[in-house]
């Protein structure tokens, strides 16, 4: 009986290519094992196996991807070192993805691999979170941090001190340092709208404690240019190749 071999060599064959494009293909999503696609390079396929390569496989299309997640508030997301956590795995699966993602591309175990979670959400916090595999985008968000506004609506209780308003857009400190004016304004009775830059895990909550509110629900909308949406809460998409922070 004949045995099995590995698929990246199988289509190496078929195709009269290298073995490291054939792992390429494979790994991209553009290989399929009786009809089902595999991403795997070192899975075994028997001699009688049918092996298609995509007709618009491309392996100039195989550059790293950033995904757009809306985080639910009871995540409970820990992340200490920036890599992307098992409960983040979780979350961006294929059942997930939005109905509102235009960008045409499937999850493949390889958009997750390497991915940081940039500028991550205090904990209670929901809304917009990023994972990207992407260098340029991961040096813009970590090194212009303090450059790139980010918007939030927050659900408050309590009665603001006299002036609140104003203080809140600027005259408040955080950690003995001095905050940058923001933009802060009323949305409704309880709602308040944060633009800020700069801004650190827990300095919304520390911020709205100074004038007698207290933080109820916190979500975050926008981050730079890109903003969360229509995405559900839970739900993920792409950040298409024209969209910028």
């Amino acid at each position: 009986m004949t045995e099995s071999v590995r698929l990246a060599k199988r289509l190496a064959e078929m195709l009269a290519c290298s073995r490291r494009e054939a792992e390429l293909y494979i790994e991209g999503g553009w290989v399929r094992v009786d009809g089902a696609v595999v991403e795997t390079p070192g899975s075994r396929v028997a001699p009688g196996q049918q092996i298609a390569l995509a007709a618009e496989a491309d392996l100039e299309l195989a550059g790293p991807v950033t995904v757009l997640w809306h985080q639910p508030a009871d995540t409970g997301m820990a992340e200490e070192d920036g890599n992307i956590d098992a409960l983040a795995r979780r979350a961006i699966v294929a059942q997930s993805q939005s109905d509102d993602d235009i960008s045409g591309m499937v999850l493949l175990q390889r958009h997750l691999r390497g991915s940081r979670m940039l500028l991550p959400l205090a904990d209670g916090g929901s809304g917009l979170a990023v994972f990207s595999q992407d260098e340029r985008i991961v040096r813009k968000l970590l090194e212009d941090a303090n450059k790139i506004e980010q918007e939030f609506v927050v659900e408050v209780g309590g009665e603001p001190v006299r002036n609140g308003l104003a203080l809140l857009n600027h005259g408040l400190s955080w950690n003995g340092r001095a905050l940058m004016p923001g933009k802060v304004s009323w949305q409704n009775e309880t709602r308040l709208r944060f633009a800020l830059k700069g801004v650190q895990p827990g300095q919304i909550r520390g911020m709205c404690a100074q004038v007698g509110l207290s933080v109820t629900a916190m979500r975050r909308i926008r981050i730079g240019r890109v903003s969360m949406g229509r995405l559900l809460s839970g739900t993920w998409r792409y950040l298409l190749p024209d969209e910028r922070f």
